[in-house]
């Protein structure tokens, strides 16, 4: 019987035969440079390729090289990965241009791995991508092909991962790009996560242990999963003559993103009934718009203040949206809410301000559909 690095040094050409006639049409992949292939890898971090590809394209335009990322503010930065998501990358991406924009471009596995925002996966990414380095980058893709290939039932982990970095290291080809991409591109479109693989189309069949006993569906083996945190939330669009309140968000998820005044609420719905004497739809409310609004008391730092939402404010609409994030699932009652004055404790901006300059998280795109 075959040992495992004698399956991967025969698996090793027939990728490199498979990904170069096979390999998709991706913008990165084009006049790629240290500093692009970064931005790449960043961007596609716990993000589909899909919906990296036109932003990648418009990201650059507006940052070709590390310099103008490097020199650009952070709300210019915010808003030119607004909709990506996991906004932390973008602020670690500016980081990683300026030590490129000051130092240059790392050499070493250990030089890349030290840029922010950079872990193993992504150092043996860029270091094989873009250096030519024998650096193997081992992510859930790539886990899931080679628990298959070699039929390895072992609860994945860092355990796992650590023995397949070293076994590909071991038979690295000269092709590290090539290698590199190919393991990633036979995850993503024959050896998929959801569903049965394609195995007709893998030029891996021959030598896959699960696909040759029939159990390609049994690996990878994972842990049991931990449930979502769910966390229920009131958000509040503000309108005054034209304008949208806003705040910059100060701290925990989606920290130094513009979004509309919230709360956490007391209680999920359904809420209790409205007090006496609370807005209802299309009618001005007295002191605070309180229709289905949380307990006093439950604002969070941040919500609006007590009466920020004035005598004369009038409820025009309200519906309710989730937002999944990887930890934790909002669930989030929004309010769009006419009033008379603006509240000085927001920034106040019209459409085509928002639209131009504030990044406000997809998190909200429900009720950014408001904003006219």
């Amino acid at each position: 019987m075959q040992t495992e690095t004698e399956i991967l040094q025969a698996a090793a050409p027939l990728l490199l035969e498979w990904f170069r006639a096979n390999q998709r049409d991706l913008p990165w992949r084009k006049n790629r440079t240290f500093y692009t292939a970064l931005v790449a890898e960043i961007m596609l971090q716990q993000t589909r390729v899909e919906a990296v590809k036109e932003r990648y394209v418009a990201f650059l335009e507006k940052f070709p090289t590390e310099k103008e990322l490097a020199l650009a503010s952070e709300d210019e930065v915010m808003k030119a990965w607004e909709g990506l998501g996991y906004y932390t990358r973008a602020r670690n991406l500016q980081k990683a241009a300026k030590t490129l924009f000051e130092e240059g471009i790392p050499r070493t596995w250990v030089g890349v791995k030290s840029l922010a925002g950079v872990g193993d996966y992504t150092a043996g990414a860029l270091s094989s991508i873009a250096l030519g380095l024998k650096e193997p980058a081992v992510d859930g893709n790539v886990i899931r092909i080679l628990t298959r290939l070699l039929a390895d039932g072992s609860v994945v982990g860092d355990a796992v991962k650590r023995k397949f970095t070293e076994l590909l290291r071991a038979v690295y080809p000269d092709s590290t790009a090539d290698f590199c991409e190919g393991l990633m591109e036979l995850g993503a479109i024959v050896c998929v996560p959801n569903g049965a693989p394609f195995c007709e189309k893998c030029p891996w069949a021959g030598l896959c242990r699960a696909h040759l006993a029939g159990e390609e569906e049994r690996f990878p083996v994972r842990a049991e999963k931990k449930a979502r945190k769910v966390e229920y939330l009131d958000v509040f669009v503000l309108v005054c003559g034209g304008r949208y309140a806003l705040k910059k968000r100060e701290k925990g998820l989606l920290k130094g993103l513009w979004e509309f005044p919230n709360r956490v609420a007391a209680c999920p719905p359904p809420y209790p009934p409205p007090r006496e004497g609370a807005c209802r739809e299309g009618a001005p409310a007295e002191g605070a718009c309180r229709e289905g609004a949380p307990a006093e008391g439950a604002c969070r730092e941040g919500a609006p203040a007590e009466g920020a939402l004035e005598k004369g404010a009038v409820l025009l609409a309200k519906k309710t949206a989730k937002h999944i994030f990887t930890h934790v699932e909002w669930r989030m009652t929004g309010y769009l809410i006419a009033v008379e004055e603006p509240a000085p404790v927001f920034v106040w901006a019209t459409a085509e301000e928002i639209e131009k300059s504030y990044a406000i998280p997809s998190a909200f795109g429900a009720f950014t559909e408001w904003v006219k």
